[in-house]
């Protein structure tokens, strides 16, 4: 009795295994497209700081993401359970927030003058030359890449969420996918922004070697290094109207509507159709990122003016 009892609980969890390994692959599927923009935000984070503590900032990151994830699997569930009216006008919360981050970045860069700029600059690398006001800066970047991390967290949790409902699962296989998925997801995104953050090492490293093939790769690397930096600035900036935008899409259903009829609009231009339906809700969605960020930041503005007073 013993051994079979014992025969039929390893067959049951086999079972859960067999679902949840099947959950996490769909449920990583769907959370794909977040997890790109996830990959472009968290990247353009993280540059900026010294060449030997880079993966370190990385390293850190990754630790506070997975803290994020710690917190918002239980919660997903709870609220799932006992609350889930809440869940839409949170995810619409995080994503006005994401659109009001990347709108005060845009209206720094179009409000502050060069001088103003250069002046931050000098700051900036004079506060790098001293270990203690280092790690500060280390810091605040640290703090702003985890809270950006935590709001596409919280989406990808709950799609993987959606998924896990949607197949009828129980509630230890629910949590073993949301698990997989946050494990998965983490590791992903945050190797691959340490392997950006480290392309000019590698670059250096290559461009030293004997093989002309390697110093040749070498050297592309090390020019490519800093234009793609630089180009992580804008990618993630967009991503974060994208991303903001898509979230209150997706809860909206006029704004839904629409990125559904520029799609269909699009779909039949010749050769192009298919590019274009396809980029098209993307486009909608960076488009109402933009505003629903500069209504936020006008709120914002004015109620910070309304204190001060």
């Amino acid at each position: 009795m013993a051994a079979g009892s014992l025969l039929a609980l390893i067959d049951d969890i086999a079972s859960v295994l067999d679902d949840v390994a099947l959950m996490s692959k769909v449920a990583a599927k769907k959370t794909a497209g977040v997890l790109g923009d996830d990959l472009a935000l968290n990247a353009q984070q993280v540059t900026g700081v010294n060449a030997d503590r880079e993966l370190p900032v990385v390293w850190a990151v990754a630790l506070g993401s997975l803290r994020n994830k710690a917190i918002l699997v239980p919660a997903a569930l709870a609220i799932s359970a006992f609350l889930p009216q809440a869940i839409t006008p949170m995810l619409m919360l995080g994503g006005a927030y994401l659109c009001f981050e990347g709108f005060e970045k845009v209206a720094h860069k179009l409000l502050h003058s060069a001088a103003e700029d250069a002046a931050h600059e000098e700051e900036l690398a004079t506060a790098l030359a001293t270990n203690a006001d280092m790690l500060t800066v280390e810091q605040d970047k640290i703090k702003g890449a985890i809270r950006t991390d935590f709001i596409l967290s919280a989406e990808i949790i709950v799609i993987a969420l959606g998924v896990v409902n949607a197949q009828g699962a129980s509630f230890g296989a629910q949590v073993a996918a949301l698990v997989s998925v946050a494990i998965a997801m983490t590791i992903g995104v945050y190797g691959i922004v340490a392997g950006i953050v480290k392309i000019d090492d590698l670059g250096l490293y290559l461009s030293r070697r004997t093989g002309a093939a390697a110093r040749a790769l070498g050297g592309m690397l090390l020019a490519a290094a800093p234009r793609l930096m630089k180009a992580l600035s804008v990618i993630g900036t967009v991503a974060m109207f994208m991303v903001g935008g898509g979230i209150i899409g997706h809860a909206f259903a006029p704004l839904h509507h629409l990125a559904t009829q520029a799609a269909a609009l699009v779909a039949d231009v010749p050769v192009a159709g298919r590019l274009l339906a396809a980029v098209a809700p993307s486009v909608v969605d960076a488009v109402a990122g933009v505003v629903v960020g500069a209504a936020v930041l006008l709120v914002v503005a004015l109620a910070q003016k309304v204190r001060g007073k």
